[in-house]
């Protein structure tokens, strides 16, 4: 293995990591929890390569069918559902999922774990070759994994503080629902080679970056509201 490759590798995800930590100033998560998402998140990679693996030998298609079965089904919806199982599974069941914050930054570690895992396959491994992969993914393939992160830990929070019955099931369908919408779609234009679909990749990417930055400004802005509001009380 090529220390070089692997520290291009990993850099991505913990840069990731670090930022979304800093932006929880008020409520910190303890470290402990915070690794143990992580390294569930990055184990999240095996059953995800095994039922990929299955749901590949169902893949009857050609063209964009292909691309769009191969993006959404078995890309997307596999890797969104573990990484997404991950946080019900652990940090959502305790104590320090205390305000709606908490499941972005749960969500976004255990996607930045499977993301890590996932970019060592790539650049270590697959492509050593290729100096331009690890660049490739350090700058599209890691942070988007940490987007999608976002938009799921926060209708998983949504989940948890909703008072209402209907909105509660609503958001925990959301928080499967929308990464998957948002990671197909970053992965078949990418797979199914149309040259002028490729032409709208950056500014998807700019557009899923602008929408998910306004939900983690949407929740660290009432993170720090309801730390002034316990202090007044």
């Amino acid at each position: 293995m090529q220390i070089r490759l692997f520290i291009i590798a990993i850099t991505p995800g913990i840069v990731g990591m670090f930022a979304i930590y800093l932006s929880d100033r008020v409520d910190r998560e303890p470290a402990k929890l915070l690794f143990l998402t992580y390294v569930l998140g990055a184990l999240a990679v095996i059953p995800s390569i095994i039922v990929e693996e299955f749901l590949t030998k169902f893949n009857v298609f050609s063209g964009a069918y292909k691309a769009f079965y191969n993006a959404f089904i078995v890309a997307a919806l596999t890797e969104e559902y573990f990484k997404r199982l991950v946080v019900l599974k652990l940090p959502f069941r305790t104590s320090y999922f205390n305000e709606k914050l908490d499941g972005i930054v749960y969500g976004v570690f255990a996607a930045l774990g499977f993301a890590t895992i996932e970019n060592i396959m790539y650049v270590v491994f697959t492509y050593t070759n290729n100096p331009f992969i690890g660049l490739n993914r350090g700058i599209f393939s890691v942070p988007a994994h940490g987007v999608f992160g976002i938009t799921m830990g926060y209708y998983i929070s949504l989940y948890k503080f909703n008072t209402d019955d209907k909105g509660k099931k609503r958001n925990l369908r959301k928080s499967l629902i929308m990464p998957v919408i948002l990671h197909g779609i970053f992965d078949f234009i990418l797979m199914v080679g149309i040259p002028e679909l490729t032409l709208l990749f950056v500014p998807y990417v700019v557009f899923i970056w602008w929408i998910n930055e306004r939900k983690l400004s949407e929740f660290v802005f009432d993170s720090r509201s309801r730390i002034i509001q316990d202090g007044e009380e």
